[in-house]
């Protein structure tokens, strides 16, 4: 009978465990136990007025005043970590705690709720300074998501946002509406197309038919309303005066394709192309002041009235700051006027596109550069564009989108010594052409989305759609 005195003790081991994990369990149920992967900070910290002390010390906030602890947080609230940062915009700080305590509501809770669970669950508290008290402001109910860290983003005037950090890395942003926090897009989707390139007989066929250019874009309609921010390369200059309409290799498109532009949604053009100057000071004049009556950004390009260099613009989307820069390679040989040297923002002075992108980096939270490059009707990126490229990764550009080739070219990644990661389309073709090449009829449209993450707004999805020119027969051209 000795010999089966192992298996006793193990028996009994197992079921002693079973027991004790039961009793864990039992205890977690009725919310003794808080959540292993939070983290405790430990914090010593100040308000903006220098006024209040706060410290977070063993799951517990003190705030002191003149020397004297005026408030303290609640023994039945643990405190993950605290911050004092002004989320109203009142141009005074609160305090906010990130905290933990059993149950999912406070003193009131919905009416269809019968029963607070008992488990401990994660809230943001918000209490206001005043004079010698610390009074309430906001007290939420459950969070919702699990957050790991909790930050200010003072970058945000008047007010700052709360960023979060959930379990996964994911950051969102949140921001006070009078009422209480709610939750900010802060993802954007861009959808970027080739040369739009209107040869004769494209024209011809939308002045034919009423001087409607809708079926240019059409197909891509749903595609266009769906992105956040929508771009095409302008590739020729419009023109009202149809004297001035014409084919390669000057080129002068009817105001009505701008017109079509506008009207299918999209928000920005590039128009810094070889073919700018093609219908000198009026084409530029024309193109520019057209779209900016339309709140369509037209980079690139400045009219004669414009004297100040003004290198890239700002767009926000959901509190975001874009700067886009938009620069070609030349003009065909046509020469700048000298009293307007910046009608056309060129590819030539390496200092000063650098000093253009490092400004556009203090403003904005990304920085996107579109240009005109590359070698015509070749897949194959060349010396050129390579240095231009490590440039623009040496500024911290976080994207750049190529044109001109009329053909596709790679895309990638690209990381410079410092860790800084750049999204790089060399070339996405043509948008749409009557050039007969095989190559020039298969174009790209190069879409990316810019995240919220934990280092800031970096682009976070990128693709690269084929889009195909199609030949419908007496003109008609359309893209699919």
């Amino acid at each position: 009978m000795t010999g089966n005195r192992p298996v006793k003790r193990i028996v009994l081991l197992i079921a002693a465990i079973g027991s004790i994990a039961a009793v864990l369990y039992a205890l977690w149920q009725q919310g003794v136990f808080l959540p292993g992967w939070v983290l405790w900070e430990n914090r010593e910290l100040c308000d903006a007025s220098l006024q209040y002390e706060i410290r977070l010390n063993r799951k517990a906030v003190a705030v002191q005043y003149d020397n004297e602890v005026i408030w303290t947080s609640s023994a039945g609230v643990k405190v993950q970590d605290v911050l004092s940062c002004d989320v109203d915009g009142d141009k005074e700080d609160e305090l906010v705690l990130l905290c933990w305590k059993r149950g999912r509501y406070g003193k009131d809770r919905p009416f269809w709720v019968k029963k607070d669970e008992k488990s401990w669950s994660q809230h943001l508290f918000v209490y206001e300074y005043q004079g010698r008290t610390v009074k309430p402001k906001w007290m939420s109910s459950y969070i919702g998501q699990d957050i790991v860290t909790i930050a200010a983003d003072k970058n945000k005037a008047p007010f700052h946002r709360l960023l979060f950090t959930d379990r996964e890395g994911k950051v969102t942003s949140w921001v006070w509406d009078s009422w209480g926090f709610v939750k900010e897009d802060t993802d954007i989707s861009f959808a970027v197309f080739g040369d739009n390139l209107i040869h004769e007989p494209i024209y011809r066929y939308g002045l034919n038919h009423g001087g409607d250019f809708d079926f240019l874009y059409e197909n891509l309609q749903d595609v266009i309303a769906e992105s956040d921010v929508a771009v095409i390369n302008q590739e020729t200059p419009l023109v009202d005066d149809p004297s001035l309409y014409g084919d390669y290799p000057r080129f002068g498109t009817p105001v009505q394709v701008g017109e079509a532009i506008a009207d299918a949604g999209f928000d920005v053009v590039t128009c810094a192309t070889n073919h700018a100057l093609d219908r000198g000071d009026e084409g530029i004049r024309v193109t520019k002041e057209f779209f900016d009556l339309r709140g369509v950004v037209c980079l690139g390009v400045q009219t004669e009235n414009e004297k100040e260099y003004e290198p890239y613009e700002i767009l926000v989307r959901n509190g975001i700051r874009f700067a886009m820069l938009n620069y070609t390679y030349g003009t065909n040989g046509i020469k700048i006027p000298e009293e307007n040297p910046y009608m056309v923002h060129r590819l030539e002075d390496e200092d000063q596109v650098r000093s253009d992108i490092g400004r556009a980096r203090g403003e904005a939270d990304c920085v996107i550069v579109f240009v005109h490059w590359g070698t015509e009707n070749s897949g194959q990126i060349d010396d050129f564009q390579k240095k231009w490229a490590q440039v623009f990764l040496k500024c911290r550009a976080d994207v750049v989108v190529g044109t001109h080739p009329h053909v596709m070219q790679h895309y990638e990644v690209l990381k410079g010594d410092d860790g800084h990661r750049m999204l790089i389309y060399y070339s996405i073709g043509n948008y749409i052409s009557a050039q007969p090449e095989i190559s020039c009829i298969k174009g790209g449209m190069a879409s990316f989305t810019v995240s919220l993450t934990p280092a800031g707004y970096q682009v976070t999805e990128y693709d690269l759609t084929p889009l195909t020119i199609r030949w419908e027969g007496q003109g008609k051209y359309t893209v699919e």
